[in-house]
């Protein structure tokens, strides 16, 4: 969930420490994890969230798709609606040490079933280029992932679930959602 508040930020990158069973954001809060679960196509992650406005957060890491999937169960009022966001960046692992990594590239996805799914942040993505935060190449590629997203949700008559399933590699499950 991107919420610069109109500041110019470098790339967010995060570190999912599976063997650790924590999850390190951007700005180095490390957070315990309560669930991860690797697969041939991504990393799960169930975890609780201190954020005022969601209490708990789950992330499927797609790195051939060039996204991050969430869903934020979020507290009465905010964002009624909203089932899936999804990060642009890349998104790769494990490493030697089993840890995953994330870098969001500023674009983002937002899913309200019933409606297209939305782009949103491209001002960011500009700013960032030209502040020189992030370079041509993975500009390019981030407009690229974000155009393969719409048009595969589009194709699946805007389920975007049906679509990341369809073409992540394996089910994109959720653990809240366990009948999916």
């Amino acid at each position: 969930m991107t919420d610069t508040g109109g500041h110019l930020h470098p790339p967010k990158r995060e570190i999912f420490d599976v063997p650790a069973m924590t999850n390190t954001d951007n700005k180095g809060f490390v957070r315990p994890v309560e669930r991860y679960e690797v697969t041939p196509y991504g990393l799960y992650m169930s975890r609780t969230a201190d954020h005022p406005r969601f209490f708990h957060l789950e992330s499927w890491l797609l790195p051939t798709l060039g996204l991050r999937a969430n869903i934020f169960h979020f507290t009465a009022g905010h964002r009624d609606g909203q089932r899936l966001y999804l990060d642009v960046g890349r998104f790769g692992g494990p490493d030697d040490h089993g840890r995953w990594h994330a870098e969001d590239w500023y674009l983002d996805l937002v899913d309200v079933p019933g409606r297209p799914l939305e782009l949103v942040d491209v001002d960011e993505l500009f700013e960032a280029h030209h502040a020189g935060l992030l370079g041509l190449p993975d500009c390019e590629a981030a407009v690229t992932i974000a155009t393969r997203a719409l048009v595969g949700a589009a194709e699946y008559r805007h389920d975007v679930q049906a679509w990341l399933d369809a073409s992540a590699g394996g089910e994109v499950f959720w653990a809240s959602q366990a009948a999916h």
